[in-house]
């Protein structure tokens, strides 16, 4: 167990480690609306630990503005820049985040004794979210460059056939789903609670890239048997997949590459993944079947191993790689209680239009994750990794 301080420099540094190969002119792109430049996220990380832990022990802030530069959507803490417009900062610098940065943290491990460690471990846990969007909206960003630029331009370990996917039989019967106990979560992981569950069974692995070339060329896009109405010709094919040279490549955080055929599939909209999965006679699990089956060990592939990008297993795991849809909207658990305050807006607020996904992937650092971890998006999000797991 890391002190208080410890966890706070090596979380923080973290942060600046995955900046270490970028330009300045990679800090300032915005590839959409959704995705941030990295230079907010590296400002936006820094003023959640002034705004929410040294505000609240008397520190007055940097500079008077920023909580309207850095504010994301705390609606009670006031006016923010447009979300989409995070891309027209070009003040404050780079080097001006990075002494901003470099003041928050004087200030925090001077006054680390004082700080409530619940704010200080929420505030650690949410700059882990920020890393691992930094790396997605980093790759955005290079894939909508035509040079196709590579963050990192290492070799991935060679491809693992995954073998045939298995159907694991689950009794069902009353399980518990939700965190319990003393260690962090986030409040939409409260409480745990029961559920009742009927027999089902749940794949192996996650759906690879072979599957999915399968899907495309039995013409799953054009089908609409398959798909949602919503879904429907929102897409004409995989994201980030190009036909070079004769066969197909795929845009990774190393530049592109050739598909790897037995690597799970990423970059699935929940749309894709639904489809998907009706045209193998499944469906996706609901979030409650993925805790029920997923193991105590947390193993797979994370931003740790300096992969970022899903490889295949022969082990299954259900952590890592890509993060899985499920069949669950997101909404509150039973008895659910918001974090108080403006807090309270980190996770609540965003309780309607969003899907269910678990397991991290391999943009999440290993620490982070746990089987009650309840990540979420809109149906039609596809700049994450995000995959499918099947289920009968």
């Amino acid at each position: 167990m890391l002190f208080p301080g410890d966890r706070y420099r090596e979380v923080r540094a973290r942060t600046e480690a995955l900046c270490a190969s970028l330009t300045v002119e990679d800090h300032v792109v915005q590839a959409f609306p959704e995705a941030s430049p990295t230079k907010w996220h590296l400002a936006h990380t820094t003023w959640f630990f002034e705004r929410f832990v040294l505000r609240a022990l008397g520190v007055p802030p940097y500079h008077h503005a920023y909580d309207f530069l850095f504010n994301s959507y705390y609606d009670a803490v006031g006016p923010r820049v447009a979300r989409e417009a995070r891309g027209t900062l070009s003040r404050p610098t780079v080097d001006e985040v990075r002494r901003y940065r470099r003041h928050v943290d004087d200030a925090m491990l001077e006054h680390l004794e004082r700080a409530p460690r619940e704010l200080v471990e929420l505030g650690l846990n949410h700059e882990q979210q920020h890393q691992e969007l930094l790396l997605t909206d980093l790759k955005a960003a290079f894939a909508e460059n035509p040079l196709r630029p590579a963050y990192r331009d290492r070799p991935l370990p060679p491809s693992i056939d995954p073998g045939p996917m298995r159907f694991v039989e689950h009794a069902g019967g009353v399980t518990a789903l939700g965190h319990e106990g003393e260690s962090f979560a986030f409040d939409n992981e409260r409480p745990r609670h029961r559920v009742f569950l009927e027999p089902f069974a749940i794949a192996s692995r996650p759906v690879t890239n072979g599957e999915l070339l399968a899907f495309v060329e039995d013409r799953g896009y054009e089908r609409s048997e398959l798909w949602l109405s919503a879904g429907f010709r929102r897409f004409s094919g995989p994201h980030l997949w190009e036909q070079l040279d004769g066969g197909w490549h795929q845009m990774t955080l190393g530049g592109m590459r050739p598909l790897d055929l037995d690597a799970p599939a990423c970059h699935l909209s929940y749309y894709e993944a639904d489809a998907l999965a009706r045209w193998s006679n499944a469906r996706l699990p609901t979030e409650a079947e993925w805790e029920a089956s997923a193991p105590e060990e947390i193993d797979g592939n994370f931003a740790d191993d300096d992969h970022f990008h899903p490889r295949a297993s022969r082990t299954g795991q259900f952590f890592g790689d890509v993060w899985e849809w499920t069949l669950s909207a997101y909404a509150p658990y039973p008895g659910f209680r918001p974090f108080a305050g403006a807090l309270g807006e980190y996770n609540g607020k965003f309780m309607s239009g969003q899907m269910v996904l678990r397991g991290g992937s391999c943009a999440t650092p290993r620490d982070h994750i746990r089987a009650t971890y309840r990540n979420f998006f809109p149906p039609d999000a596809r700049w994450q990794f995000t995959g499918a797991r099947l289920a009968r």
